[in-house]
């Protein structure tokens, strides 16, 4: 089978995904179904896969699909619980206070504040977080899922502390040999390591400025009463602030401590930054942009999930005590991932199966306290004590969590195991590589020197297939490595290109749009979502190539392993 057959046989899944849900829009809960079946049937037809390794792949996705699910139930479970304690309409009101201006809450919540939860949790929790909260200061649900997914950037190739490199590469790329070759050049892993971690981040720093006036020009185009992408363009001066205040903390965390924190730190003194600008009316516009009045929207934009109008009763919650609860979980999550013997603790209660079926290598597990899902269960517990709040508002938050998992359930049943599928196809009887290494395959035969420019893709590709930035790097790391020797080119900068790439497709990977999708209640407009979020994506891996290209090409980057 050549490789070019190989490559349409392994992107069937995707184009067949592509046309179901954006060009014959429908939703994911038909479209995902089938899409898992072709799935199955090419990889038992054509891959030669053993149907007991295919059943095993579903059975992992199914447990990969729990602990998704577990995380979207916490995140809608918390949104609840602060609508019923009154702390949302403290919250929104605290928003307006700094700016009624959209596009300036759109910057400080979704991007400075989702790129702390990024850097702190990672999975896709930002836009499970941010989206729900968007809707409770007034956002449309259909605008909150696209720019909470548009989180999904910049910040993820750092985020979980670092995860993407410190696992993704790390177990990506063969280090025990790649580490004997760069002793022999005075060199070592570490370096190297933290080498690609720099490019890394240089890279995104320089890509990631333009998102911020990328997701309020967005905001206003196809959300706004105009539909106008000059009145985002406005917002340039304000927004090009809020990418750089963010962007330079960020690379320097980057390029001199290391992959952990560059997210974590750049939000954190980002936010120090723009909120008193804000407030003070630094670079912002002095006319405010609003959405059209609610009753003007059209009904795509609503999801099922909608704030709850204050009651004449409720109790008022101080600014401080209603953002109580989302700092809390910021740092439970950060001590969750940094420190090693609370880390420790929270990962001793863990449920799975290791060799599913007898399959070598394919294991899942969940551990239910470490999830970002336990922290926010947990903390809507504290929330519970510390808002005087009555059993049965926690109660009434739980129910309402519960009924909105079960459309998310049936669409990420099929979608995950489908994934796990692809990236599980390269033990076959066919004796052909996996699916995901066939298609990059292709495109590196194809483009040859080029090739730079499409590496980003690749990465973005297999982030699209498997939902995970870490995920995409442990299978393609190694290809692109292979890819640069190939072409004698720098392998630090190729898979930095693989890096970064990856992060952006997360964007548009259908599992992080349909779990966004649920915490708002807006399950069924995942086409509509992805025809949105395509366009910062093929913006951030065409950009991200251009750089390479530049970066090899032009300044002639290298890397120890080249004097060999």
């Amino acid at each position: 089978m050549s490789t070019a057959v190989q490559a349409l046989l392994a992107a069937t899944p995707i184009i067949l995904a592509a046309v179901l849900l954006v060009g014959l829009h429908w939703p994911a809960r038909r479209a995902m179904p089938v899409v898992y079946l072709a799935a199955a049937g090419i990889a038992l037809f054509f891959w030669e896969m053993s149907l007991t390794r295919v059943l095993a792949s579903t059975v992992q996705g199914i447990i990969v699909t729990a602990a998704v699910l577990w995380i979207i139930f916490g995140a809608i479970m918390l949104l609840n619980t602060l609508q019923n304690s009154g702390a949302i309409s403290t919250i929104r009101a605290g928003f307006t206070d700094i700016s009624p201006d959209r596009r300036v809450q759109a910057l400080i919540l979704a991007w400075l504040f989702g790129c702390f939860i990024e850097g702190a949790s990672g999975f896709g929790t930002p836009a499970a977080i941010a989206a729900p909260l968007l809707v409770a200061i007034g956002f449309p649900a259909l605008g909150a899922v696209m720019v909470g997914l548009m989180i999904q950037s910049t910040p993820v190739s750092f985020g979980a502390v670092g995860t993407p490199i410190i696992i993704g590469v790390n177990t990506g790329l063969d280090h025990i040999a790649l580490g004997r070759q760069l002793m022999e050049t005075g060199s070592s892993w570490d370096a190297f390591l933290q080498l690609i971690t720099s490019e890394v981040a240089v890279g995104h720093a320089i890509v990631g400025t333009l998102m911020p006036l990328l997701m309020v020009m967005m905001l206003t185009r196809f959300f706004g009463r105009n539909r106008s992408w000059k009145e985002g363009l406005a917002m340039m001066p304000f927004a090009l602030f809020t990418g750089l205040a963010f962007a330079i903390p960020y690379a320097l965390t980057g390029i001199f401590l290391g992959p952990e924190f560059p997210s974590i730190v750049g939000a954190l003194i980002g936010m120090a930054i723009v909120v008193p600008a804000a407030r003070s009316g630094f670079l912002v516009p002095k006319t405010t942009w609003d959405f059209a009045p609610q009753e003007e929207w059209p009904k795509a934009w609503f999801g099922s999930i909608t704030p709850k109008p204050p009651s004449a009763d409720e109790r008022k919650i101080s600014l401080w005590l209603a953002w109580t609860p989302y700092l809390l979980v910021a740092v439970i999550l950060v001590a969750s991932r940094v420190f090693t013997d609370f880390k420790a603790l929270l990962l001793r209660v863990s449920f799975g199966w290791r060799n599913i079926l007898g399959e070598a290598g394919v294991s899942a597990s969940i551990e239910p306290l470490y999830l970002p899902g336990g922290i926010l269960l947990f903390v809507c517990l504290v929330t519970f004590a510390l808002h005087r709040m009555k059993p049965s508002q926690l109660a009434s938050a739980a129910g309402d969590a519960g009924k909105t998992l079960i459309g998310a359930g049936f669409v990420l049943i099929f979608t995950i195991p489908m994934v796990r599928i692809l990236i599980n196809s390269g033990v076959n009887g066919a004796d052909l590589a996996s699916m995901p290494v066939a298609m990059a395959s292709f495109v590196a035969e194809t483009f040859g020197s080029v090739y730079p420019l499409f590496a980003p893709t690749v990465g973005g590709l297999g982030a699209f297939i498997a939902g995970s930035n870490t995920i995409s790097n442990m299978m393609l790391s190694q290809f692109q490595f292979e890819v640069a020797n190939a072409l004698s080119v720098s392998g630090a900068v190729m898979v930095s290109l693989q890096a970064i790439g990856a992060a952006a497709g997360n964007m548009v990977a259908i599992h992080n749009v349909v779990a966004a999708s649920a915490t708002v209640g807006l399950l069924g407009q995942e086409g509509r979502t992805l025809r949105m979020t395509i366009i910062p994506t093929v913006y951030y891996v065409l950009a991200t190539g251009i750089l390479g290209l530049l970066a090899i090409y032009v300044l002639g980057l290298t890397d120890p392993l080249m004097a060999l």
